[in-house]
Formats: structure tokens, sequence, C-alpha cells
């Protein structure tokens, strides 16, 4: 048995959540003049910039396949934090930002059809302008309106037929603090979390990726399954909010 005492409104967060709160939603789209598809998205006080853009060609790997590819890139700026962060250089990305944007381009893949893209890749910005926690959850909750976005402006180019996205996406971090559930962790809850967990699933309830440990502790199959439990409730209510803004992928 877990040994977890999670309740509804047992815990005070810092900023007044409950337990199962999402922090405020905020999104302005397009937002960048050149892009095929942008957004700025705000999570709490978290910001982040995402764009999608189409590139008529691929990877040497897949050049004479007739498919196409979907990759991103991820960068914290140098004032996002509390403290200066060195800039992210071509030649220099930091292990923590490379591995964030490998997660972006593999959870875009597993709902975007690439076959029906032809030979070309959509390459996904995002850019941390301001960070409390959550980034790389913000970051592709904000990367799949602008993926979609871009797709549409392609079918309205008559570039493709039809949206190839299977399904919606969307992320959030959960943790466990003084042996209580969070969903979404603020970059404080985060720091004090005894463990934290990254979870991106579609909107049919499927997983795409679990990301997640504990910080100097272990925790239990049931704790795990909890934060998932959790974790899925909170994309129901992200996934709610992303139809709001972007409606039917079909139509």
């Amino acid at each position: 048995m877990s040994d977890l005492t999670y309740k509804l409104g047992e815990l005070i967060r810092p900023d007044g959540r409950e337990p199962d709160q999402i922090r405020e939603l905020k999104i302005e789209r397009p937002y960048l003049m050149h892009a095929e598809g942008s957004v700025l998205l705000e999570m709490g006080k978290t910001r982040v910039v995402c764009s999608a853009s189409v590139e008529e060609r691929v990877p040497p790997f897949l050049k004479g396949t007739g498919q196409g590819w979907v990759t991103a890139e991820y960068a914290m700026l140098p004032r996002s934090t509390q403290k200066r962060i060195t800039r992210d250089t071509v030649t220099r990305t930091a292990g923590r930002a490379s591995e964030i944007q490998r997660l972006i381009g593999r959870t875009m893949r597993a709902v975007v059809d690439t076959a029906a893209l032809g030979e070309r890749t959509l390459w996904i910005d995002c850019d941390i302008i301001q960070a409390d926690g959550g980034t790389r959850t913000a970051a592709i909750n904000g990367a799949f309106i602008a993926l979609v976005d871009a797709l549409r402006n392609m079918q309205k180019g008559k570039k493709i037929r039809k949206i190839p996205v299977e399904d919606f996406m969307a992320a959030v971090s959960v943790g466990i603090v003084d042996q209580k559930i969070l969903l979404d962790l603020s970059y404080i809850e985060d720091s004090q979390a005894d463990v934290d967990l990254t979870l991106v699933m579609t909107g049919s309830g499927r997983i795409v990726e679990i990301q997640g440990g504990g910080e100097g502790t272990t925790f239990s199959r049931e704790d795990l399954d909890l934060m998932v439990e959790e974790g899925a409730k909170g994309i129901k209510k992200l996934i709610k909010w992303q139809r709001s803004i972007i409606g039917d992928l079909h139509k």
C-alpha cells in the first residue's frame, strides 16, 4: 500500500492552488511574424515561445523515402532564471537542453503521420523566456499548438491534403512534496519534491512518455500509479483547453 496522504485541500501551496490544480494558462497566437506556426504560452509564471517552421528537405537518412520528419530545439534564455545562465550555441548545447529537445521531438512524432508530410522537415523551436518550473511540459504544450497551426498553413497552401495529426497531446509535471501529490509544480515546489515526474499523454489517454525519479529517496509502484492517475486527470484538463484553442484537428 502507498503511504501517501494525498487529500484535496490538505496542503497550502505557495500560489494558493489546490493539489490537483494546474497553473493559469494563457496563450497568444500567432506570436511571430514569419513562422508558419507560433505561440507565446504561459503556464503560471513560466513563459515559452514556440515556433514551427517548414523546411523543404529531410535529414540524409530519409532522403528519397518520401517521408517527412519532425525535430525540435530547446533553449533557456540567459535571464529566464533568477541568475543569468550562459547562452546555448550551435556548437555547445547543454546536456539538459539536448535531452529536452529530443523529448519534444519524440513526443511530436508520436502523434504525427510523418509519411503524410512528404519530404519535409518540421522544426519546432522552444525558447524559455521566463522559468518557474515545468519548462519542458510548457514547451511540449505550446509546441503542439504551434505544430498544428503550421500544418494548417501547409494545408491552406495545398502542400498537404489533410492535417496528419492522429491525436491531441499534452504534458504535465507531478511531484511528491511532504508526502503529498502535487500537480504542475512551480520551481519552489520542484526544488522541494522528493519525487518528480513528467507525464506526456494523448487525448485518448495513451502514454507517450514518462520521465521521473526520486531526489535522494525511493518511491513505491503504488506511488507511481497514483502519480500517473493524477497526472492523467491534469492532462485531460490541458487537452480540453487545447481543444478550445485549436478546435477539431481534422476540420
